[in-house]
C-alpha cells in the first residue's frame, strides 16, 4: 500500500513492551484522551484503554489495518471506548487529545508541528518514538528505547523564548 508512505510512515508495528514504556512515560490515566497519529493495528489505543482506562482514537491511512484493527476492537467489545478513523492524519481535527503517539519519521513530525501547535491545548502530552521534533526540548527522553516525550507550552517554547521569559521573572 502506498498511501501510508505518501502520508509519511510505513507500517512498523511498536512492540508491546515500548508501546507500554510510551505510554507510562506519557503517565496516561483514565481521565485521558489517547491520539494514535498511524495507528496501523490499533494496539496503541487499544493498550491504553485496556490497561490504562483511558479513551483512544487511532487514525490510519492504510483500509486494511482500520478494518482489522476495528475488528480487534469489537471482537474485545472495546468499541465504546477506542475508535479507529479511516484518513489522513494531516486531516483530522486532534484538538480532544490529552495524548498523542507518532511513530512516524523524522519528516513527517517536522510537517506536524505546525498543527500540534495550533490543535493542542498546552499540557498536551506528545510521545515520539525513534524521531524527535527539531528545536523542541523533550521533558523526558528513554535513551535505550529512543521514546522523547514533549509538552505542548513546555517542550516547544523556542529557548531563546523561554529564556527571554525567565530573565523578565
Amino acid at each position: 500500500m502506498l498511501w501510508p508512505l505518501a502520508i509519511g510512515a510505513a507500517y512498523s508495528p511498536s512492540s508491546m513492551k515500548v508501546v507500554r514504556k510510551m505510554l507510562n512515560m506519557a503517565e496516561v490515566d483514565d481521565e485521558d484522551v489517547v491520539y494514535d497519529l498511524g495507528s496501523g493495528d490499533g494496539r496503541i489505543v487499544i493498550e491504553a484503554t485496556q490497561k490504562y482506562h483511558a479513551w483512544g482514537v487511532g487514525v490510519e491511512a492504510d483500509p486494511l489495518r482500520v478494518f482489522w484493527s476495528r475488528l480487534k476492537i469489537r471482537k474485545l467489545g472495546l468499541q465504546d471506548q477506542v475508535k479507529i478513523i479511516w484518513g489522513n492524519l494531516f486531516h483530522q481535527n486532534i484538538s480532544h487529545a490529552t495524548v498523542v503517539i507518532l511513530f512516524l519519521w523524522g519528516r513527517t513530525n517536522e510537517n506536524l508541528k505546525k498543527k500540534l501547535q495550533e490543535e493542542l491545548e498546552p499540557g498536551t502530552r506528545i510521545v515520539s518514538y525513534v524521531w524527535k521534533f527539531k528545536g523542541w526540548k523533550p521533558v523526558k527522553i528513554d535513551r535505550k528505547e529512543r521514546i522523547y516525550l514533549y509538552i505542548i507550552g513546555e517542550s516547544d517554547v523556542p529557548e531563546d523564548d523561554f529564556n527571554h521569559i525567565t530573565h523578565l521573572l
